[in-house]
């Protein structure tokens, strides 16, 4: 939960730092500037001398935290390729280039605790100018990515590839961004000792199937036919039940109004 105030380090400071916990907290759109400034202990008047408007600052904010993150994962995603050489890196071996750094700087001060909520929100915000910024900003590191799991998946087609990856990273995300990262992190590891090895590799095995499980399957597709069969008769039962109470209702209504009229001699 966001702090009531920040009363350390500079206003500049103190403003970024509450902006980055109300941003995780609520998102872009519900959190205000007056918010901002409560928290931070500053006024309107520093976040025009400093940034110049709400925009500028969550630009900044994403900027200082994020652009440190995708240089080491561009770097790393060369690293391994030079690496692997001729050998195409499987699914599993891109998405640990892709999870690894931000595990990293998690444990370091320029990343600290916050830092998976706050990238979880970021990928899971549905704000027009948050998805703008990151197209923006970031669609040439996604793009780089993209091709990475492609040479991983050569028989997928790109469109269907796309859809995966969107569904699946965004289903990470929103997860991030809602839970506290030193208990997710026990949940993942279900009783072992938290390690970012382990952490990986645990959300690999979350992830690689919906990337990987080949759409079609007919054994697949009878059983959900069948389920929903049954879910057409479940409704039918559930309305006919609905019926027969709001019948007994009314019954009950009548016999109590009719009760009261012999009392009365109304």
């Amino acid at each position: 939960m966001a702090r009531s105030s920040i009363r350390s380090g500079s206003t500049k400071a103190r403003l970024l730092e509450a902006t980055e916990e109300l941003f995780i907290e609520h998102g872009y759109e519900a959190m205000s500037l007056r918010q901002i400034t409560t928290q931070a202990g500053a006024n309107l008047a520093a976040v025009n001398y400093h940034f110049g408007s709400k925009e500028a600052l969550i630009q900044e904010l994403l900027s200082q935290r994020f652009d440190r993150l995708n240089e080491e994962r561009l770097q790393l995603l060369s690293t391994c390729e030079q690496e692997y050489g001729e050998q195409t890196m499987d699914v599993s071996t891109v998405l640990s280039v892709l999870f690894a750094p931000g595990l990293r700087l998690t444990r370091s001060a320029a990343g600290g605790p916050n830092f998976l909520r706050l990238l979880g929100r970021v990928y899971s915000d549905p704000s027009p100018f948050i998805r703008e910024y990151l197209r923006e900003h970031y669609e040439s590191i996604s793009g780089r990515f993209f091709e990475a799991f492609s040479r991983a998946l050569p028989q997928m087609p790109r469109h269907e590839l796309g859809m995966r990856l969107q569904f699946s990273l965004k289903a990470l995300s929103g997860m991030l961004a809602s839970e506290n990262t030193d208990e997710l992190a026990a949940a993942i590891c279900i009783g072992e000792e938290v390690k970012d090895t382990l952490m990986i590799a645990r959300l690999i095995a979350f992830i690689s199937p919906v990337l990987t499980t080949p759409f079609g399957q007919t054994e697949q597709a009878s059983a959900v036919g069948r389920v929903l069969d049954l879910a057409d008769v479940a409704a039918v039962a559930v309305d006919t039940r609905e019926r027969e109470e709001q019948r007994g209702r009314t019954r009950k209504t009548k016999t109590g109004s009719s009760s009261w009229t012999s009392r009365t001699g109304t």
